[in-house]
């Protein structure tokens, strides 16, 4: 039983059976999310600005969790003391609650320190036969179609707060492209610049017969 918590922001929570894994745990946006009760066995990272690396670092220690990201990323991360797995883009790789494949993302990347984070990336999540598309930081970028015929997602998670990523707009036609019949919007209204507007992106979507479900943080239990 594959389930799927919104934490907030670009952070999720997806778990299957006994084990669970994070996908880009900026989880101090939510007091309510309480990740030292649950069973984290990985993490995963689109790229490496603060709003995304979030509170990784601290939970992969605390919880013996190991951090899976691109190479630069997760060098940073062995370095503060984290169990780490480098990566690149183009292959499945295997875990406890299911596999995972790095695909591209048009993003810029950079550690706390300046130095240069890697390549963004998306990543595709095969779970007990569930396969959701977490799109990172991304613009609309025809990727998604080979996305769409190569791996079929079912769920997408996608930003649209506009300014650092795509908009309502593109988000939309980044919808029609995966072909995914659940959309979950993320990215949007953490911070000023990234304001949404969720009615119009819902009406767009439906136009492709695709279901928005907007996912409320605040209602996580």
């Amino acid at each position: 039983m594959v389930d799927l918590k919104y934490i907030g922001h670009s952070a999720f929570e997806i778990k299957n059976g006994d084990s669970a894994v994070l996908i880009d745990p900026l989880v101090s946006v939510n007091k309510k999310y309480k990740w030292k009760d649950e069973p984290i066995t990985d993490i995963l990272l689109t790229h490496a600005h603060g709003d995304h690396l979030g509170e990784a670092i601290d939970i992969a220690k605390k919880k013996d969790a190991e951090i899976t990201a691109i190479v630069e990323l997760a060098g940073y991360c062995k370095e503060q003391g984290a169990k780490v797995k480098g990566v690149n883009l183009g292959s499945w790789l295997q875990y406890s609650w299911g596999r995972a494949i790095f695909l591209p993302a048009y993003h810029s990347s950079s550690l706390p320190d300046g130095r240069y984070g890697g390549c963004a990336a998306s990543i595709l999540l095969d779970v007990d036969g569930v396969r959701i598309f977490h799109a990172g930081d991304t613009c609309l970028t025809g990727e998604m179609k080979t996305i769409r015929e190569l791996y079929a997602p079912q769920i997408a998670l996608l930003p649209i707060g506009g300014r650092y990523t795509m908009d309502v707009e593109h988000a939309a036609m980044a919808a029609k492209w995966l072909g995914a019949k659940t959309v979950i919007p993320m990215h949007y209204g953490t911070f000023q610049e990234i304001q949404a507007d969720l009615e119009k992106f819902h009406k767009l979507i439906a136009l492709n017969n695709t279901v928005c479900q907007i996912l409320n943080p605040a209602e996580l239990k």
